[in-house]
This record gives C-alpha cells, sequence and structure tokens, in this order.
C-alpha cells in the first residue's frame, strides 16, 4: 500500500489570494499529501501565500495562460517529484480534501487509471445553471469525444504516474477538462468515477474567472474549433 506521501496534490489558482494558505491546511489536515500550487499569472498575492505554507512547492506563470496550461504545469511538476498518484483541485475551497482518499483507492487498488470526481447534480446541492451547463457540456463531450462520462467539467480528478504520463490535452483553457476525457478514450485508459462534495460560496460564485455561462459558451466554441482545424 502506497503512504500519503507518493500522492501529489496540484492545485491550479489565479486570484486565490484570500482562500489558498486555508486551502492547503484543508489538505494537509485530510493527509501527509505532497503539494504543488501553480500560481496562473495572478494580479494578487497568491504565489506568495502558498509559497509561505512550508513543504508547498509553489509554482508561477508570469502571465495568465488558463486553467488547463497551470494544471499541466503542475502535473509535469508532480511527476517529476515522483508522484505515484496525483489529484487535481480546484483553489477556491470548493472541493473538499476530505474526498481525496475516495479518489485515489481505485488507482491504489490498480483497478483503474484515472478517477473523475462527479458533482451532485441536484437542484439545491448545485445551482440550476450550473446544471443546465454540465449536461449540455457533457452533451457536447460526448459528441466530440465519443466517451460519456457523467461531468465532464468537474477539475477533481486523481491520475496514476502512468495516465499523467501520457494524457496530452494541448488545451490552455477550461477545454481541458473535456479534452481529458478524450486523451482517456484515445488512449483507452481504465477509468471511473466516484461522488465528491461541492461547497457553493460566496466567494466562489463570485469570481469573474469561474467557468459561468459566458465562459462556457466560448468553451464549447473552443472545443469544436479544435476538432474542425
Amino acid at each position: 500500500m502506497m503512504d500519503d506521501k507518493t500522492v501529489a496534490i496540484v492545485i491550479p489558482a489565479y486570484n486565490e489570494s484570500e482562500v489558498i494558505a486555508e486551502v492547503i491546511k484543508e489538505i494537509r489536515d485530510a493527509g501527509e499529501y505532497r503539494i504543488v500550487v501553480v500560481d496562473d499569472g495572478s494580479s494578487d498575492a497568491t504565489y506568495q501565500a502558498a509559497k509561505a505554507c512550508a513543504g508547498v512547492v509553489a509554482l508561477r506563470h508570469r502571465i495568465n495562460r488558463g486553467k488547463g496550461a497551470a494544471t499541466k504545469t503542475g502535473i509535469m511538476a508532480a511527476n517529476r517529484l515522483g508522484a505515484d498518484i496525483i489529484v487535481t483541485m480546484d483553489g477556491d475551497g470548493q472541493h473538499d480534501p476530505t474526498d481525496i482518499r475516495a479518489l485515489i483507492q481505485p488507482i491504489r487498488e490498480k483497478a483503474c487509471d484515472v478517477v473523475l470526481g462527479t458533482r451532485p447534480k441536484v437542484k439545491g446541492e448545485m445551482p440550476y445553471i450550473k446544471i443546465i451547463a454540465n449536461r449540455i457540456g457533457n452533451i457536447v463531450t460526448w459528441l466530440l469525444y465519443g466517451m460519456h462520462v457523467s461531468d465532464s467539467q468537474s477539475g477533481f480528478r486523481a491520475y496514476s504516474h502512468f495516465a499523467a504520463s501520457i494524457i496530452d490535452t494541448k488545451a490552455d483553457k477550461y477545454e481541458y477538462d473535456s479534452k481529458v476525457i478524450r486523451e482517456i478514450n484515445n488512449n483507452r485508459l481504465r477509468f471511473t468515477e466516484v461522488p465528491i462534495q461541492v461547497r457553493y460560496t460566496a466567494y466562489s460564485m463570485g469570481k469573474v474567472q469561474k467557468q459561468g455561462f459566458i465562459n462556457g459558451i466560448k468553451t464549447l466554441v473552443r472545443m469544436i474549433w479544435g476538432m474542425l482545424v
């Protein structure tokens, strides 16, 4: 059985200085995981706040390149650190670190290569507009990439070292999460889905860079355009 120190948690973060230290603390409370934070060109003190946390590997993009780019940088760093399992999660506090164990367990048991966290899509637990957007995203992902999953937009996922090494999306923005599904399908990776909790706070819902309706439309356009060119 692998210990927690062989698991790396990758956190792409953009203007999360208010909450990133608390997110790191919650992860530490959940297990002795390695933590990699990638500040994606923030205009606030996200990088400094992450770097001030002892034991955290803090990296920084000098310009804002997008969630996908920051996630890929973090995964590359985690691979170089020798992680056996890599978990990606958001930096705004929406994801509950106590769910990490459920995400990594199927990989520890060698039952699959990738575990996708699936959010509850029930009115009252997820904002209605997000439920609609998620269903549209799932349909488009299935039509474009040939695989249906319950939550193609979730960023809370776990990868084996093998899967993290061969997934190559070429996507830098929010379409990264959907294009990972394409990579799972194209590389015939074994995957499973695990329910996760989501905490929708005034802070996380108020962030302008989140995947809202307008950003969702832009993501869909980039996904379709990427299939045509």
